[in-house]
């Protein structure tokens, strides 16, 4: 793709990222074919290579409009475009810079900005968000269908393993994991230990960063990110990896090298974080062999389990979590069009509840259909909205590891 970048963006490090990339991309169109958007919409501009024509034109001086936008906010950011790409459209990078560009350009309705700095404020803040939440939990049964799906009551996350042992990780809290998943992490320590590996926290970690980058807060993003890089710091000479029980937090935490390339201060320290960054499903195969022999005919379940599209299409991992779960001796399934979005996609949920709702039916649909038991995932976010469409439990899958451990 030929490009002309206008001069507020020609030879700036976001310039330079964004040409390559429309360089690279070759008009083939593959990418509608598995754009969840473009599926329900059936508009070429609410698929990936329509938006990055629109991208393109605002990149080249074209003046964006209400419309532009909305079509660039309507985007899930799922990256299944980038799976499908034959030329390596780095598709979600392109959908950042145009993003903030057409942020700073066009005003938002009132409505969409308190939505959003309500959003962006709050949720990456523990320590407001955990007392809400509770709040709201308890509050539930009087609050609208929409606050109900959110608001689902929480496992409790039972002790944390207080062994001691030569082999150490790190492991992010997160920021809303803690108060809708606080089992998820707790579980993830209890399993890591029955394997001789301790789990630590840092206590000034949080928020990936994800929240606010992504809801076009860049700055106050990457703000996030260095708060981490600064609190995992003093461990990362005594752990193997820092592992990411969500996977939307662990596609971010793997890009704070290239997000800090340009950063001074940051850009060794983020990419050493990075680099050290693992998902739990890159962590557990090599307990494979030891967990079949534990776990062997335990788990009596059909389980199917939903891949988040940020372990399949933004780490680009596939094929791990059913590899653990078939070693412990799981009956795992994967649905039909398992490499679609479930809609939710971190507050797309909340601000573009239609299209997510659509999506989240046509998803439970196909998880279904295979009659399952219970559905598992690797992602917080997609287990919330799964499970408020269904009466069947939506679990993390290495909640049902530690529950058949102990």
């Amino acid at each position: 793709m030929q490009t002309n970048l206008a001069d507020f963006i020609k030879g700036t490090a976001d310039g330079m990222e964004a040409e390559a990339i429309l360089r690279a991309c070759v008009h083939c169109g593959f990418c509608t074919a598995t754009c969840p958007t473009y599926q329900l919409l059936g508009d070429e501009l609410d698929g990936p290579r329509g938006r990055i024509y629109l991208i393109k034109q605002v990149l080249e001086g074209a003046e964006p409009t209400r419309k532009t936008q909305l079509h660039l906010d309507r985007c899930l950011t799922c990256r299944n475009c980038e799976t499908t790409c034959p030329s390596g459209v780095k598709y979600g990078r392109l959908a950042d810079i145009g993003r903030r560009v057409v942020e700073e350009r066009v005003a938002r309705p009132l409505k969409d900005r308190v939505e959003r700095t309500t959003l962006k404020e709050f949720l990456p803040r523990t320590a407001l968000f955990k007392p809400a939440f509770r709040a709201g939990v308890l509050a539930r049964p009087v609050l609208s269908k929409g606050l109900q799906d959110k608001l689902q009551p929480a496992r409790a996350p039972g002790a944390w393993p207080t062994r001691s042992h030569a082999r150490k990780m790190l492991v992010l809290e997160g920021c809303v994991q803690p108060a809708m998943g606080p089992n998820i992490n707790a579980a993830t320590a209890r399993v890591l230990d029955a394997f001789g590996v301790q789990l630590l926290t840092a206590p000034k970690a949080g928020c990936c960063g994800a929240v606010r980058y992504h809801l076009n807060d860049q700055q106050g993003g990457l703000e996030d990110m260095r708060r981490n890089i600064d609190a995992w710091w003093p461990y990362v000479e005594q752990v193997e990896a820092i592992v990411m029980t969500a996977s939307g937090c662990g596609v971010t935490v793997k890009e704070y090298g290239h997000l800090l390339a340009h950063d001074e201060a940051y850009a060794a320290k983020a990419a050493r974080i990075s680099m050290l960054t693992r998902d739990l499903s890159e962590i557990m195969p090599e307990f494979e062999e030891q967990l079949g022999a534990k776990l062997k005919g335990k788990i009596a379940k059909r389980v199917a389990y939903h891949p988040p599209c940020t372990l399949q299409h933004g780490q680009q991992i596939r094929g791990k979590v059913e590899g653990v779960l078939r070693a412990a001796g799981v009956d795992v399934q994967l649905c039909a069009d398992s490499h679609l979005c479930c809609g939710s996609a971190g507050t797309y949920s909340v601000l573009h509840p239609e299209i997510a709702h659509a999506l989240r039916d046509r998803k439970l649909a196909n998880l279904q259909a295979t009659s399952p038991d219970e559905i598992v995932s690797a992602n917080i976010g997609c287990m919330t909205h799964l499970q408020s469409g269904t009466d069947t439990p939506v679990t993390h899958w290495i909640e049902l590891i530690d529950r058949a451990l102990t």
